[in-house]
């Protein structure tokens, strides 16, 4: 099994690390990325989730040195010693001895009980930390990737406005020379022109900016030219609210972590009552010992019960169960609050993505009526019954209308990952957590909490 382990390590840290020198190898090209690509991408790279697996393997070592703790405990000792009588300066004698002792701890009065409960809790939580780790990694690779998306979008319809303000100033200028409208018309759209440029040279800077975030998330040298799959669609989200909040009381990782805090504090307060209790432990010893090396010759057995209880220690134990006490109700707290704040989550991406949707549909309407208003708009100008004023109008128009409806896609899929996030949908990952199983696990350590210490305070 540990060999297992350390094979799986080794294959991670290998894929790791070739993924670490061919970074260069995408320097300043191309690199197709889907949503897909970067999630792995991400996941293989990015210290938080390798930060998350190690924290989880250290509460399970905690977990389990606690538990063994319960067994028996073997030590063996070595005195050699050398001396004599100030009276006597020439008699030296020489005494070696050798002990081996085995303890086995037989009443704690729930001091192993706590220990092995806070470790328990912790491992726990370390657990859930790890899913809770993939699922926000899972937030901030979507959401840098539609971020990428919208800048590209947003680009492009700079561009676009500026394609427009281009072919109008040729009308213009062509209507000019020939003496149909006054050089204001030219003036007028060469600024509209201008101004249009400085937007794209803005929105070139987002894109690029966008870019360089999306590939340190994923790993990739900072000039690598990604090429992403659009997904800025709009694709119906069939849950309700109650459904939401529901899926959320059962799977968010932050309240099952919030819960494991309480069952931490509840071992730490069976370990803090202990004080009160008597410690009752077996032992069993053979000695050894001779005036000559090894210290061999003679021998000597003992086996007895020891029997260790605090009579008096200035208020001490008290303390400690009192700090216990309210770090119990400092987590009961903390699990409400953190109930409170998850509902609160979700209720605001759920709304967001509601407001959003709604916005696709308005804004696509108003993306039609917008190009269309600009063609009859041109057609008035070059008829001369309209002005060049209402041209820019709608052209100004058309472009705020496309970069509406974009911003609604975007919203609207943000939005759709940060629901899904703090509901708690799970991303995959090599660690399965069973909230049912989690569930039950916890109530019967409760149930078994609750059995201590009404044993305890009964012993009172």
């Amino acid at each position: 099994m540990y060999r297992n382990k350390l094979t799986r390590r080794f294959l991670a840290l290998s894929a790791a690390l070739s993924l670490a020198l061919c970074q260069s190898a995408f320097a300043g090209e191309t690199v197709a990325l889907n949503l897909d690509d970067a999630m792995q991408r991400a996941f293989q790279t990015n210290p938080t989730v390798s930060i998350a697996q190690y924290e989880l393997d250290s509460a399970r070592a905690s977990y389990n040195a606690a538990r063994q703790s319960r067994g028996v405990s073997i030590s063996a000792s070595h005195d050699s010693n050398r001396g004599g009588n100030n009276d006597a300066p020439k008699k030296i004698t020489n005494t070696h001895s050798n002990t081996l002792t085995a303890a086995l701890p037989i009443f704690t009065g729930g001091k192993l009980s706590g220990t092995i409960k806070q470790a328990k809790a912790n491992y726990q939580y370390n657990e859930v930390g790890v899913q809770r780790t993939y699922n926000e990694m899972r937030s901030t690779v979507t959401n840098g990737y539609f971020k990428m998306l919208q800048a590209d979008n947003m680009q492009k319809l700079s561009a676009e406005s500026v394609t427009r303000l281009e072919d109008h100033l040729k009308n213009v200028q062509a209507q000019y020379d020939v003496g149909v409208v006054a050089k204001v018309d030219v003036l007028r759209s060469q600024v509209e022109l201008a101004n249009a440029k400085q937007t794209l040279i803005q929105a070139e800077n987002s894109y690029q900016v966008a870019e360089s975030n999306m590939n340190k998330i994923v790993g990739l040298p900072m000039d690598t030219n990604l090429k992403l799959d659009n997904l800025l669609v709009y694709n119906a989200y069939d849950k309700n609210m109650d459904d939401c909040l529901a899926y959320a009381a059962e799977h968010r990782p932050e309240l099952m972590q919030a819960k494991y805090n309480m069952d931490a504090a509840k071992g730490a307060l069976m370990v803090a009552r202990s004080g009160h209790m008597p410690q009752v432990s077996a032992s069993a010893t053979q000695a050894l010992g001779s005036d000559y090396w090894l210290g061999d010759n003679r021998t000597k057995w003992y086996a007895g019960i020891n029997v260790k209880m605090n009579v008096f220690d200035t208020g001490v134990t008290l303390s400690k169960i009192h700090g216990a006490e309210a770090d119990l109700k400092k987590a009961q707290e903390t699990y409400r609050d953190t109930v409170d704040s998850v509902n609160l989550d979700v209720r605001s991406n759920y709304l967001g993505l509601r407001e959003a949707e709604k916005r696709i549909s308005t804004t696509k309407l108003a993306v039609e009526q917008a190009d269309e208003d600009y063609r009859i708009a041109q057609l008035r100008y070059m008829s001369g019954v309209g002005t060049n004023t209402d041209v820019l109008d709608a052209q100004v128009a058309l472009t705020q209308a496309k970069t509406n409806y974009t911003q609604a896609l975007y919203d609207y899929n943000t939005s759709k990952t940060a629901l899904e996030t703090s509901i708690g949908v799970p991303m995959t990952n090599p660690v399965k957590v069973t909230v049912a199983k989690a569930e039950k696990k916890a109530a019967k350590t409760e149930a078994k909490a609750e059995k201590s210490a009404a044993k305890i305070e009964e012993a009172k």
